[in-house]
């Protein structure tokens, strides 16, 4: 079985920083990409950004140069550092991640996380 937990979100003011992580544990043999999105409102989610297996990161470009994505493989975690934060940037973020996993036989298979609340304060 395999799970995602995410942490690291929290009340900041506007300016502040803060970094959220995405910890995946179970039977895994790989994680392929990791994103992050976030869900300001009901019907409304949005990627923030993506890393590949080899380290390869894409970001909207509303977000480009605050937002900054990185996984360390050997800790089967994902970081979102976030900087220069925003009211607007108020959501709940989510881990997803690409991962194959299994013991005798694999599986590929996406998973998201549970979510974790970011509010930033003005």
């Amino acid at each position: 079985q395999v799970q995602l937990v995410e942490s690291g979100g929290g009340l900041v003011q506007a300016g502040g920083s803060l970094r959220l992580s995405c910890t995946a544990s179970g039977d895994i043999v790989s994680i392929n990409s990791m994103a992050w999105y976030r869900q300001i409102r009901v019907n409304q989610r949005e990627l923030v950004a993506s890393i590949t297996s080899g380290g390869i990161t894409d970001y909207p470009d509303s977000l480009k140069g605050r937002f900054a994505v990185s996984r360390d493989n050997a800790k089967n975690t994902g970081y979102l550092q976030m900087s220069s934060l925003k009211p607007e940037d108020t959501a709940v973020y989510y881990c997803h991640a690409d991962i194959t996993s299994g013991t005798l036989y694999t599986r590929r298979q996406d998973y998201e996380g549970q979510g974790v609340q970011v509010t930033v304060s003005s």
